[in-house]
């Protein structure tokens, strides 16, 4: 067929690159959503992870003041056992007042050497806290500026889209009715979306199978529209090269 019926084809790839493109665009503004979501999330992680490490804090905090008043109130049955020791009248009252003294003395050094552990587990929870909130700060810093890239990127892919769109009505208006009906067709069958691909060396590009050698010379007269035996997609003979040679 004449130079025309070429022309048509390129046209079709042409849309086709077009609508390729589109699809891919349109895919990363479908996902701008839930990839802000996933940033959000991360930092719902460290907010909690923070929450998670105040609440010890503060649990061994009340532990840790409530053994400073069972110190403080044994230190007071220490002082006013002690204080009766002068009152005592046998020996066996008096042996037994120290012993209650010393029995009040050692809980209290159990006690006292418990609060030194927690002081440290305190520590380490506050030092562990101060790192998380650290890492949260760089985040929410982080998490802004990706925010921000994810939002200026949608923004040129809905000018993109627009551009696309434009240019995809004008080939469209370029191509013969019946040949974009059967494009369409062909499109709506196919599971990519990829309804015309080239053959290279009697290869099909869209299925990597061989192209029988009658239909492959038809292809080369570019007189009629002609599908792929195995995948059933458009074909046609890249001939640029040829050409420009």
């Amino acid at each position: 067929m004449d130079k025309t019926f070429k022309e048509q084809i390129e046209f079709l790839v042409k849309l086709q690159q077009i609508e390729i493109e589109a699809r891919s665009i349109q895919a990363r503004l479908d996902s701008v959503d839930h990839r802000i979501h996933v940033l959000d999330a991360d930092i719902k992680e460290f907010e909690k992870s923070i929450e998670n490490d105040e609440a010890v804090i503060k649990e061994l905090n009340q532990k840790y003041r409530a053994y400073e008043s069972d110190v403080q109130i044994n230190l007071e049955h220490i002082s006013k056992s002690k204080a009766k020791l002068s009152a005592v009248k046998t020996n066996k009252e008096y042996q037994s007042s120290l012993k209650e003294i010393e029995a009040l003395e050692t809980k209290n050094s159990r006690i006292e050497d418990e609060m030194l552990e927690f002081l440290d587990h305190i520590d380490a929870a506050e030092n562990k806290l101060s790192q998380t909130k650290a890492e949260h700060s760089k985040l929410v810093e982080q998490t802004d500026v990706e925010k921000t890239a994810i939002r200026e990127e949608a923004c040129r892919g809905k000018q993109r889209l627009l551009q696309l769109d434009e240019r995809r009505n004008d080939i469209s208006h370029s191509i013969d009715a019946k040949i974009l009906d059967k494009f369409n067709q062909t499109k709506v069958k196919q599971l990519n979306g990829i309804a015309i691909v080239p053959v290279k060396d009697a290869v099909c590009q869209g299925c990597n199978m061989n192209i029988p050698p009658q239909m492959y010379n038809e292809l080369h007269h570019f007189d009629r529209l002609v599908h792929c035996p195995h995948c059933q997609k458009l074909i046609y003979i890249d001939d640029h090269k040829g050409r420009s040679e």
